[in-house]
């Protein structure tokens, strides 16, 4: 008998920009209050779940000592329940979800959360994010010679990939224009409403109030300003803080079940996992991995690109998605419909989950059939994963 990964439901935090209303979060509180209104709103008995998988890319201080284990703990679930943490950079959250759907197909699990969380407020962020750095403290001697100490970090990396394609200033800074518009119609329009959990942040004046919406995004971000903004890496470069992802805080899980299983619980489905892939290339350039992980996932669900409604390619870096919409040749009116992390937000850890999230709701919402998400990660590796809507 064929065993079948779904998604039963999915929650994410609103996004909190670095040093912002979630500054007082600590991580493992943060994800705690996650997974707990995950479990009470999804109706699983929290004794069925095998797992909770989680991802958090930057594992030191607050967010060390396996924060998948003390979060469910701080949610008040079963002792005798499991979690573990993993570090795929970027697409954590996402690999944490294929690890829960694996484990399901598998035979091993009837019921498992992938989810991620990344309080990059506080935690040391690293080398990794400091402009014009060549190469992180990670790197050995091993790896250094076999590509002749040329290593770069992100910033750099992906000042190649926007030469090598071609991209200009005035096209990366119009993607981010539109991704902060669409994620303010977005917002405007009640979509991320229902998967939001319910929480309360800290104003810059130490008030406390409701978090509703996410923070970073600017409705009425001023192009000229965009414009004006100096390049971070390089003097002659294109990459500005307006069209690179921000620095933030969050939190998102997602509940995995085997189907027959979560109809035998009384569940109800919302979406199977089609097809999950991993690839790797050039970590110099670092970000063309989507390319061929997104082959791999059509691949394996026996699709093409114009079987896909909706594609979420993660804004790490506006050239990203703009460099995937050039070799896909994807429509523009499908890909990011709802703004990216470039106006959101990108904690780290979580936005796997929380993009799996978005991509799920905006299917229903439009009635679409198959979703495809895809993120670039550190290394030059990159996830995708192909969900399809359970009507």
């Amino acid at each position: 008998m064929t065993r079948e990964a779904v998604i039963v439901d999915a929650v994410r935090t609103p996004v909190g920009r670095r040093g912002g209303q979630l500054r007082d979060w600590h991580p493992v509180d943060l994800l705690a209050h996650t997974l707990a209104h995950l479990v009470q709103r999804s109706g699983v008995d929290a004794e069925r779940l095998d797992d909770v998988i989680v991802g958090c890319a930057i594992q030191r201080g607050e967010q060390s000592g396996n924060v998948a284990r003390n979060a469910l703990l701080g949610a008040g679930l079963p002792i005798g329940l499991p979690g573990t943490t993993l570090d795929r950079q970027c697409g954590s959250g996402q690999q944490a979800v294929h690890f829960a759907a694996q484990a399901i197909k598998s035979g091993e699990y009837d019921f498992a959360i992938g989810a991620g969380v990344e309080s990059m407020s506080r935690v040391d962020l690293g080398p990794l994010f400091t402009p014009g750095a060549q190469q992180g403290e990670w790197y050995g001697e091993r790896v250094l010679a076999r590509f002749d100490g040329n290593l770069p970090a992100q910033g750099p990396s992906v000042e190649l990939v926007a030469k090598k394609w071609g991209f200009t200033r005035e096209q990366l800074d119009a993607f981010s224009l539109r991704s902060h518009r669409l994620a303010a119609a977005a917002t405007d329009a009640g979509h991320f409403a229902s998967a939001l959990v319910p929480l309360d942040g800290t104003t810059k004046s130490g008030e406390t109030v409701a978090m509703t919406r996410d923070e970073g995004i600017r409705p009425d971000v001023d192009p000229a300003r965009v414009a004006a903004l100096k390049p971070v890496f390089a003097a002659d470069g294109v990459i500005t803080a307006a069209n690179a992802s921000q620095v933030s805080d969050g939190a998102a899980a997602l509940l995995v079940a085997e189907r027959a299983a979560a109809d035998a619980a009384g569940l109800r489905p919302r979406a199977r996992i089609v097809s999950m892939a991993v690839a790797a290339d050039d970590p110099v350039l670092q970000f063309t991995a989507v390319l061929p992980a997104t082959q791999k996932a059509l691949t394996q669900a026996g699709l093409t690109i114009g079987d896909i409604d909706l594609v979420e390619v993660n804004e790490a870096f506006a050239p990203v998605p703009l460099m995937w919409r050039e070799e896909l040749g994807y429509p523009e009116d499908q890909l990011n419909v709802n703004g990216g992390s470039i106006a959101i937000g990108h904690p780290l850890g979580s936005t796997g989950a929380r993009l799996l999230t978005q991509l799920l709701n905006e299917l229903e919402r439009r009635e679409a059939r198959y979703g495809l998400l895809t993120i670039c990660e550190g290394g030059g590796m990159a996830n995708a994963t192909i969900i399809e809507r359970i009507v």
